[in-house]
């Protein structure tokens, strides 16, 4: 928490957008309070006295992160007409964002979930529960277009969810190693494919009673 009585001499959101980058770059585990000093021109006791501890700081930059990058992904589930438009909508917007230049590649929760000590609990913690909360998104509109008949009701919601969250982490991992926006696009395309279907077709299925093609 700021000193009470004692003005900030620094620019303190800008200097939390500085904290989110480092972070969202090297992730938790990889990143120094020298690089977060460094990069948001501050020296320690300003940053202790303006943030608390790294861990405090990484919480409110995560929160900063899901308030920037998460507003697109709100829309895009809210307002695309069907479940299925919604979620290849969310993982075409995820293939360019992770790739876009002038800004860190892959996502930042995914990334910095990677790596940890065995002491980071809190952390690692927090990182799952964010991870969660965007499965449970996806399944919510899924769920939804279920009762708006846009996705068959003999569908899994949850495990459908599950599929689409996994590609995007792996989306977000490819794209730090490199890949390029028509590498993710393809992903896309094929994880589309199987989308379940209400018909009888070769599309693959996500029953309820688990994972199988609708051939089977």
């Amino acid at each position: 928490m700021t000193a009470v009585g004692r003005p900030l001499s620094f620019d303190r959101e800008q200097a939390l957008l500085s904290a989110m980058a480092v972070f969202w770059d090297r992730g938790y585990e990889g990143t120094s309070m020298a690089d977060l000093t460094e990069a948001m021109g501050i020296n320690r006791p300003s940053l202790y006295g303006a943030f608390g501890n790294k861990e405090e700081l990484f919480a409110e930059a995560l929160a900063c992160y899901e308030a920037k990058e998460g507003a697109e992904i709100t829309r895009l589930l809210n307002e695309m007409p069907t479940a299925r438009e919604a979620i290849e909508a969310t993982l075409r917007y995820n293939a360019h964002v992770y790739v876009e230049e002038g800004r860190p590649r892959g996502c930042m929760i995914v990334l910095s979930s990677l790596l940890g000590r065995p002491e980071s609990t809190a952390i690692r913690a927090l990182l799952a529960e964010r991870r969660r909360v965007g499965e449970n998104e996806l399944r919510d509109r899924i769920e939804r277009g279920q009762a708006q008949g846009d996705v068959h009701t003999d569908v899994d919601a949850r495990n459908l969810a599950a599929f689409y969250t996994t590609v995007l982490q792996g989306m977000s991992i490819t794209a730090r190693d490199g890949a390029t926006q028509s590498d993710l696009d393809r992903i896309v395309e094929l994880a589309m494919s199987g989308w379940p279907s209400p018909g009888h077709g070769k599309s693959m299925r996500f029953r309820k009673k688990g994972y199988r093609r609708a051939t089977e």
